[in-house]
């Protein structure tokens, strides 16, 4: 009987505890799309300090251009790292700026990319970086801020980083970020690994893995490259990009995509992720806007776009969510996929690449979002960074984490697509009574 009791009593409090969880992740956000999108923005602006810290003294600087060479000094702020994240975080302020005419976004991401290549900080972590290389090799400078800039070994140092620099050198030319750009298209045309016919994979976890996530990193660099300077070379890379990883990645009986496809044993991962999705059609949404409508392509990356979102609205959940794994109902709820799947379904509404009705799930899915923010632009239920194993309790496991660049920047980006977007609208059966003819 004691036994029976304390087990109760064990029960009720745990289902108390876990309740508490659940009201504090479930603060719904009440604003417009407009509103929110401002929210999160300005959050993001007034949280940048452009400074510097020692790590071992606690000391912070705004500058290190005349600083002695430390090993501890670090950049203090999370939005002024060079991460891929940030990338995309760029992209979507410019994006906003574009669609309000707030100059502030743009100014800022201007004023992040002169911190990085025009004040004279760059060449303190040019120091640091040659010595740990020195010192300790390829794992020693992985410690170090600003690391990628000097690696450029993979696409997550410069492909979408690259692609905002892209972005802002159009508004704001600078000779600084165009030799940052040349240099990033010089490692996708010779120095990116890629299969025999052309394929980017990386020589991780296998030799020559496919990976989903790379959709996004190539594409996002090479769709604005060709735009930039107007050499189709870069489009029809990124074009046969989207159709290698069809052909790949592809699960024709699940209508989704593989995370990974392993080619040295002819093997797809074990998951679905939904990230790894969202990647691939925020990357072919971005193809479809600078490909012009005559390229020979464009039919077929169209009809890859048309196919994946058809697969991916299947599994969109009642409250209008999809999961960190799109087929298991049995794990969380996950924000960056569904921000990546409104955002690309009204994308494509928007431009006609996709039938009407989808603005349903994007209306369904916004509705999802907002119980994932709150209505101070706080951020939940974002899915850390993800490598490849080969269980599927690896994806179930990964932890959330809030306000962080992996997560707001594709939740912008669907905040900007929904501000304008149609609403959906019913063809009523009456409306279409008229159009029957009968013949007597």
């Amino acid at each position: 009987m004691k036994r029976t009791i304390f087990t109760c009593a064990l029960l009720l409090a745990t289902v108390f505890v876990f309740s508490q969880v659940e009201v504090k992740d479930a603060a719904q956000a009440k604003l417009s799309a407009s509103e929110l999108t401002v929210k999160i923005a300005d959050r993001i602006l007034a949280s940048t300090t452009y400074e510097f810290r020692n790590t071992k003294t606690g000391e912070t600087y705004t500058s290190v251009k005349n600083l002695p060479l430390d090993m501890n000094v670090r950049v203090a702020c999370k939005y002024n790292n060079w991460h891929y994240t940030n990338g995309v975080t760029h992209i979507a302020l410019m994006e906003l700026a574009n669609k309000t005419g707030l100059r502030k976004y743009d100014d800022y991401v201007l004023r992040n990319m002169n911190f990085v290549f025009n004040e004279g900080n760059l060449d303190f972590f040019r120091k640091q970086y040659d010595k740990a290389m020195k010192d300790e090799g390829w794992y020693g400078v992985r410690k170090l801020s600003w690391h990628m800039i000097f690696r450029g070994k993979r696409l997550d140092d410069n492909g979408p980083m690259g692609a905002s620099l892209i972005d802002l050198q159009m508004k704001h030319p600078d000779k600084s970020f165009l030799k940052y750009i040349n240099e990033t298209a010089e490692h996708l045309n010779h120095g990116e690994p890629r299969l025999a016919d052309g394929t980017i994979a990386r020589i991780w976890p296998h030799v020559n893995t496919i990976w989903a996530d790379d959709a996004f990193m190539a594409i996002s660099f090479l769709a604005r490259m060709g735009k930039m300077t107007g050499d189709m070379k870069y489009i029809d890379d990124a074009a046969n990009q989207v159709l290698k990883y069809h052909e790949y990645l592809w699960c024709p009986e699940k209508q989704i995509f593989y995370h990974y496809y392993h080619t040295d044993n002819q093997e797809h991962g074990v998951a679905h992720w939904s990230r790894a999705n969202g990647w691939v059609f925020m990357a072919t949404a971005d193809l479809l806007e600078v490909m012009p409508e005559n390229h020979p392509l464009r039919a077929r990356v169209l009809e890859c776009f048309k196919r994946q979102c058809s697969g991916v609205a299947r599994y969109q959940g009642k409250n209008g969510l999809w999961r960190q794994l799109l087929d298991k109902e049995d794990s969380y709820e996950e924000i960056t996929g569904t921000a990546m799947f409104v955002f690309g379904m009204a994308r494509g509404v928007k431009h006609g690449w996709l039938h009407p009705d989808f603005i349903y799930a994007t209306e369904q899915g916004l509705k999802g979002m907002m119980t994932k923010m709150s209505d101070k632009g706080d951020v939940t239920a974002i899915c850390v960074g993800m490598g490849i194993m080969p269980s599927p309790a690896y994806y179930y496991n990964r932890p959330t984490q809030e306000n962080d660049p992996m997560g707001e920047d594709p939740v912008l980006r669907a905040l900007i697509e929904m501000m304008d977007a149609p609403k959906y609208t019913e063809i009523k059966a009456e409306q279409q009574y008229d159009k029957i003819v009968v013949k007597k």
